[in-house]
């Protein structure tokens, strides 16, 4: 079938060519499918960790109160110090 005076070199060019252009077309297809996908992937994974600094924010948000727990520990470490070093002394003098 020869379409607007085609030689047959010519049409055999036009139909490699458009073997060629469904090929990039496919692969195009492919390649943008994959995108998509990554895209989603990546998304799924943003909004996990969004929910988890939203949960550390939460967690976080009474730090002011760090400061007088760790003065109140300090009071109870020494205070235990104290019995201890009361208790050795006093074990000490019932032994003898």
């Amino acid at each position: 079938m020869h379409l607007l005076g085609l030689t047959s070199t010519q049409e055999s060019l036009w139909w490699v060519t458009l073997g060629l252009a469904l090929i990039v077309l496919l692969a195009v297809a492919a390649f943008l499918t994959l995108l998509v996908s990554l895209v989603q992937t990546i998304e799924k994974r943003v909004d996990v960790i969004r929910t988890t600094l939203d949960q550390a924010e939460v967690n976080t948000s009474d730090t002011a109160l760090i400061a007088n727990t760790g003065d109140c520990v300090d009071a109870v470490l020494s205070e235990g110090l104290e019995h201890h070093l009361f208790l050795g002394r006093v074990l000490d003098k019932v032994r003898s």
